[in-house]
């Protein structure tokens, strides 16, 4: 459900006096760079240094600009060179207003720039760090990845960031290289599709490559009817942007093949025809490739020579899941939780007295500590949860008798995208209200 959030348009600035406009390798080693990644909903998420303020960036190759859309009084950042502009990203809403910073200060490890420019809303739209689970401060792709080689292996977390200029060309035999074509400084591959389950027809398309999208892959519709959503498809709400909300079908196609790598039954995405018109204003486009494909590979990806290449892991043959229950959850604040009773005994009798009668005290003390809060923030109408009578709005209390503060937000949903007819016991909160539902998790493709 994420990456459409991504494609908001944020920004923040900080102050600079420098002119050094690329980012450059500094420190002992500088050939390559090796940094830790957090991996949630198939999201690369990437420690960003900004004007000295350590924040928490999406690595996304499906974005042109560092957008900043998370800032909080904690991590006020002084702007200037700021001029207001107007964004628009993915949804059925109107422009928003921006602000675009220049002469920002990036660092990742001891990569930097003194010169970035960056673009803030000053209004979180969709607020996707509540969605994610964790704090998100922004996204970042072409300003950083136009300067760098960069390798990403979603097994271990680990990003390596190679500087060009003493980079040695890979050698791989099982290796799928393509060339990138650029439009705007997004990334496009073409790659071949199957849509028909009833023969073995391949159709060419092209492909943007975006890290920051959650799902496996989206696909547009045509006038061709070379590429129409399959009949065993449901709506769905696929996630917001800053225009919106973005609706469209979810669906799966036989296969996919990147090379001589054949990705059987992907879940896919049909975007609705007001989102598809924002989206493809690069007409040759048809859809693109996200984390649901790529965390299944080791990526190397290579801006400056103009290509990416692909090393399967393995994941590959791993089946392709979406969300059965029809419930978006969101990340709503802590709640002050008590624990249960610790029993701790005292002797209190002295020397004489414990020779005659032992005296011991029993004290029972609580431990108060802030735990997650999780609270509906959408319910698909005709889903499982929908009919079961849960609410947008109700706050998760637990899960299958489990309180749901002893959960992260992605671990929920990976359970919502377990296998088909697991049985779901939630609790909730309603008003002053505690009530109790039960559904399945339902199939629906």
């Amino acid at each position: 459900m994420i990456k459409q959030l991504l494609n908001i348009f944020l920004f923040f600035f900080c102050i600079s006096t420098f002119s050094q406009k690329n980012f450059q390798f500094f420190g002992r080693n500088t050939e390559k760079k090796i940094v830790s990644f957090k991996l949630i909903n198939n999201l690369i998420i990437i420690p960003l240094e900004i004007n000295g303020h350590k924040l928490s960036f999406i690595l996304d190759t499906g974005v042109n600009k560092t957008i900043l859309f998370n800032l909080s009084k904690n991590d006020s950042i002084g702007l200037n060179n700021v001029k207001k502009v107007f964004i628009r990203g993915l949804g059925d809403g109107e422009p928003i207003e921006a602000l675009l910073s220049k002469g920002n200060r990036f660092r990742i490890n001891d990569i930097t720039s003194s010169n970035q420019n960056l673009y803030v809303i000053l209004k979180d739209a969709f607020n996707l760090s509540a969605k994610m689970g964790t704090t998100i401060h922004g996204i970042i792709g072409y300003d950083l990845l136009k300067d760098v080689i960069v390798r990403i292996n979603y097994n271990t977390k680990k990003i390596v960031f190679y500087n060009p200029k003493n980079y040695k060309d890979l050698k791989c035999r099982k290796c799928e290289i393509f060339p990138l074509q650029f439009y705007r400084n997004k990334p496009y591959i073409n790659v071949k599709i199957r849509i028909d389950t009833t023969n073995n027809v391949t159709t060419p398309v092209k492909l943007l490559i975006d890290s920051g999208g959650s799902d496996a892959m989206w696909l547009f519709e045509d006038t061709k009817d070379a590429i129409k959503t399959p009949l065993k498809s449901f709506k769905d709400i696929l996630g917001e942007g800053i225009s919106g909300t973005i609706y469209g079908n979810r669906s799966k196609i036989p296969s996919i093949l990147l090379g001589k790598f054949l990705i059987n039954k992907p879940t896919v995405s049909f975007l609705d025809s007001t989102s598809t018109f924002n989206a493809r204003k690069f007409k040759e486009r048809n859809g693109s490739i996200g984390g649901g494909i790529l965390k299944r590979f080791k990526i190397w990806i290579d801006y400056p020579n103009k290509r990416i290449i692909f090393k399967k892991n393995a994941s590959l043959k791993e089946g392709f899941y979406y969300n059965m229950s029809g419930l978006h959850l969101v990340y709503d604040g802590q709640e002050l939780v008590k624990n249960k009773a610790v029993f701790e005994s005292f002797d209190i009798s002295n020397d004489n007295q414990r020779q005659k009668n032992n005296t011991i005290l029993f004290i029972n003390t609580y431990h108060y500590v802030f735990k997650p809060k999780y609270k509906v923030d959408n319910v698909v109408p005709g889903s499982p949860a929908y009919k079961a009578g849960i609410q947008k709005g109700d706050f998760i209390k637990s899960i299958n008798e489990k309180p749901a503060y002893e959960f992260k937000l992605s671990e929920i949903m990976e359970l919502f995208q377990a296998k088909p007819n697991r049985k779901i016991r939630l609790k909730v909160k309603r008003n002053v209200d505690d009530l109790k539902f039960e559904f399945r998790l339902e199939k629906r493709i």
